[in-house]
This record gives structure tokens, sequence and C-alpha cells, in this order.
């Protein structure tokens, strides 16, 4: 039994011995994985996704009546609209603007006609009355005149003191006459006043139902020419569609896309809008043809960056614009941009996996019998491939992983490292000569600026 376990155990551990030399002989037979260092032209390129629009595009637009303040309306919601894409003729329907909204302020306006309608009839039965009671006052005041006239003349042969009463009555009734017409010329001008403010409350309001119904006339949109109906895409995203809102501040309700002239409108990451210059050459696919491959230029840049929906990544509106025209190509195409933001004719380049980094030391794993660990200054790159400014040569196969054996790789090309490190010192001497030069050219313009004087202050000169 004793015997028959020894040798169970010790099959065991032969199988085992020989499974594990297998393992090992295999991982040290693996092949290399080598690449050459290649030279050659490189781009350096910025990949994106974007959507076509028309760079030139004539707008569809709400009522020109709805630009009236008189309307009391700042936006109107879109009942209901052709689909996007449609061929549409000149006077064809295109949209159709909600009615209720302009039948309320419709209601309103009447409601506010026949107010002001009456009280201008009121005001001229007021006026009349008023002007009618100062004119009786004006009769009354001629007729006391006479009756001092009269009495004047009956005082002849009266006291002296009898005499003067009667003459001071007189006095007082011409006064008073005159008094009475003057009044009648100002309380005349302010009933006129009075009417005339009543009737252009009136006329206002009468102006207000005519707009209302002009607008309510417009509210059905159509087509002002022959075209394609295109969705107005808004700047922050999202498009204008049934049950969006028009305004006099957001006015287009639908476009119709000039295909002569067509951008591609994308979104660049905040780490690569660095890269990206108006004036750049770009490559466009087309998602619905992708046997087609257009060429374009970036023509703008956006300056202020935007938050992408449901993301807190930054990115910046670029368009391109596409050379030359297809028949094929519509209004909102997803297309694929390859944007060339930097081309050198002719450098050393390698595989992006070869180059491997510690700290601020770049190095690579020479391929070959020789175990070197190589270092190299890198330059530009791009998705796969990156520019190496010193310490390799054309030719030279270099290992596109990290080799089992890495500790035993002896480190190669201090000089370069010492370059590298000289270069960046020299760098940071530059910069700083520069800021220092800005600094005293500001203190100069500075010093140069004529002094003032406040109004109500005193200028210190030290």
């Amino acid at each position: 039994m004793n015997k028959k376990s020894l040798i169970a155990v010790l099959s065991s551990g032969i199988l085992l011995l020989v499974v594990l030399i297998i393992i090992l002989t295999r991982k040290e037979s693996a092949p290399e994985i080598t690449a050459k260092v290649v030279r050659g032209p490189f781009e350096i390129l910025v990949y994106s996704t974007g959507q076509l629009e028309s760079e030139n595009s004539e707008n569809i637009l709400i009522p020109e009546v709805m630009n009236d303040r008189q309307t009391r309306i700042s936006s109107l919601t879109i009942t209901d609209m052709v689909e996007e894409g449609t061929l549409v003729d000149s006077g064809d329907y295109v949209a159709t603007l909600d009615h209720q909204a302009v039948e309320e302020q419709l209601k309103l306006a009447l409601d506010d006609m026949e107010k002001a309608l009456s009280e201008y009839e009121d005001s001229k039965i007021d006026s009349n009355l008023t002007l009618s009671n100062q004119r009786d006052l004006i009769l009354n005041a001629q007729l006391d005149l006479e009756e001092s006239q009269i009495s004047v003349k009956e005082s002849a042969y009266e006291a002296p003191s009898v005499k003067r009463k009667v003459e001071m009555d007189l006095d007082k009734a011409v006064r008073k006459l005159e008094q009475q017409k003057k009044a009648y010329q100002l309380v005349t001008q302010q009933e006129i006043n009075k009417v005339t403010r009543k009737f252009i409350n009136y006329k206002q309001t009468l102006e207000r139902v005519d707009v209302v119904n002009r607008l309510k006339d417009a509210l059905i949109i159509y087509s002002p020419r022959a075209g394609i109906v295109s969705y107005y895409q808004y700047p922050y995203g999202g498009s204008v569609k049934t049950g969006s809102r028009v305004s006099q501040w957001s006015p287009i309700i639908a476009t119709f896309p000039n295909m002569n002239n067509l951008v591609t409108k994308t979104f660049i990451n905040e780490i690569d809008i660095s890269l990206i210059k108006k004036g750049q050459k770009a490559r466009i696919g087309i998602d619905a043809f992708p046997e087609k491959t257009l060429t374009g230029e970036v023509v703008a840049v956006a300056n202020m960056g935007q938050l992408m929906p449901n993301s807190d990544a930054k990115v910046f509106e670029v368009r391109i614009k596409i050379n030359g025209t297809d028949p094929n190509l519509k209004p909102a195409m997803t297309t694929s941009n390859t944007i060339q933001t930097n081309d050198v004719a002719e450098v050393l380049y390698l595989p992006i996996e070869s180059l491997f980094s510690n700290d601020s030391l770049s190095y690579v794993y020479l391929a070959g019998d020789k175990k070197i660990r190589q270092i190299v200054e890198p330059g530009d790159k791009n998705e796969n491939y990156v520019v190496i400014k010193q310490g390799l040569s054309e030719g030279q196969e270099v290992l596109l992983n990290v080799p089992a054996n890495a500790d035993d790789f002896d480190l190669n090309g201090m000089e370069i490292y010492a370059d590298i490190l000289k270069k960046r010192e020299e760098e940071k001497v530059r910069k700083a000569e520069e800021e220092k030069l800005a600094k005293l050219k500001e203190a100069e313009q500075l010093q140069n600026m004529p002094a003032t004087m406040p109004a109500g202050g005193v200028v210190m000169i030290k």
C-alpha cells in the first residue's frame, strides 16, 4: 500500500515537472512582435463625427405682423409641420401656428375696443353737458351786467354813496362776464382734450384688433418658393419641429438649404481643439455612402466651448466647408471627418505602442540579440504613430511589447536624455525672457501715458 502511494506521488511529480518544462519552453520560444522605424511623410489627424447642413440657406420666418408689439404675443407654438425633407412648391403648405393664443388675444382686444368706444361716447356727452352749463353761466352773467347798467341809469339823481355802490356793482358784473367767457374757453379746451384722449385710446384698441386679426389670418405658413424643407437646427442642439415655440427672438420656422454650399458641423473635444485652425484640410466620409470620400477645409472654430447633453465633457463647434457638390448629399446626413492638423514631409516615426516612458524618460526596446533599452526624443504623434527626433535610425527594429526579461535590458543614450533636459531648460529660460520683456514693455507704455486730471480729483505723480 505504501509502495503504491509512493509510486503515485512520484508519477504526479514527474507529470507536473513535464508540464512546467513545456510551458517554460513555449514562453521562451514565443516569437517577438517587432516593428521597423520608417522614414516618410507624417500626418497629425483629428477624427470626429458631424452633420451636413447648408452654409447659406433661405429661412421660412414667422409672420411679419407677429413682430408688432400690439399683438401682445411674445411666442407661439408650432401645432403642425410638414416632414423634414418634403419637396414643396411656391405657395405650398409648410406649418401651422397655435390659433388658441391668438383667439384669446383677439377676444381681449375686442373687449378693450368696446370699452374704449363706450368711454369715448360718454366723454362726448359729458363734454356737451359741461359746455352747456358753462354757456348758461355766461348768459346769466350778461343778464347781471344789463341789470347793473339799468341800475346805474336809475341812480343818476341818487346820493353819491348810492351812485358809487351801483357803479361798483356794474364793475363786478363786467368782470364776472369776462371771467365766465375766459372760463368757457378753458373748459372748452379741457373737454376737447378729454374727448381726444378717449378717441386716441379707442383708435389704438381698434388698430390692435386689426393687427391681431391680421396675425390670425397669417397663422398658416406657406412656402415662399420651391425647395426642400429642412428643420432649423438650434445652435445649442435640437431642432425646430412640431411642438417647438417661435418668437421675435427665435423667428425661424424652417429653412431651404442651398445644396451647392454644404458644410459639416462637428464638435471637437477640449483636448484636441488647440490643434484645430482655420484653413486646415479635411477628408469627409458620408455614412450613408461609405464609398464616397470628399475633401474640405476648416472655415470656423468656436471661441467658446459648450457642454454636451448628459455629459460633463466640453466641446467646441467646428465647421468644415465641403469642396464641390454632390446631388446625392442631403442635409442632416452623418459625416466622419478627418482633419489634418499638421503635415511633415520627411521624418522618422514608429508605432506608438513601441514607445514606453518612465517619468520624463522615453525609450524603446531594440529587437535583436543585444538587449538594449534605447532612450529616444519623441515628437508629434497621431492616433497610431509617434515621431522620433533622435535616438533611432531608419530601418531599426523595435519591440511592440515589454519583453519578459525587460530588467536585463541595458539603458543606452543618456546623452540624448541630457540633451532633452538642456532643451527644456533653454525653453524655460526663453519663456522667462519673453515674459520679462512683455512686463517691461507694459511698464514703459504705462509710463508714457499722459496724466489726466479726473473730475473732482487730484493726480499725484511719485
